[in-house]
């Protein structure tokens, strides 16, 4: 059976998985930027891959690599979205759902004012 012309094939992406960029333009620190790789865990280990704890958050917010910290990476989508977008567009997408990164626009989650860097990305992903 075809789909209907006006059927909205598409896909989407997490902020938290794709963007990269973790520490610039003032995007403050989720959960995602402390997550471990950590290689020597079962992978049926939710438990073990999934704690998080006051010492690893620490560690995490003094160390500025992102070697074992993939998510501060992931596709860098914060550079590389106008590609992206038209590498969706050419698999045939015309919908695509986004998640929008919170810690990019409110860094602390005590601004009173949004960040005018995070502001602009997701305006400039709009537009694209």
């Amino acid at each position: 059976m075809p789909l209907r012309n006006d059927f909205l094939w598409g896909g989407a992406i997490a902020a938290n998985q794709v963007e990269g960029a973790w520490n610039l333009d003032n995007k403050g620190m989720s959960v995602a930027d402390v997550a471990t790789f950590k290689p020597n865990v079962d992978v049926k280990d939710y438990k073990a891959h999934n704690t998080v704890t006051s010492e690893m958050i620490e560690k995490a917010k003094s160390d500025s690599e992102i070697q074992w910290y993939p998510k501060r990476r992931g596709i860098d989508f914060y550079h590389r979205y106008k590609e992206d977008i038209q590498l969706f567009a050419e698999m045939g997408f015309k919908a695509l759902r986004i998640s929008i990164a919170w810690t990019r626009l409110f860094p602390t989650g005590e601004e009173s004012e949004p960040n005018i860097y995070g502001i602009e990305f997701y305006k400039n992903i709009f537009k694209e």
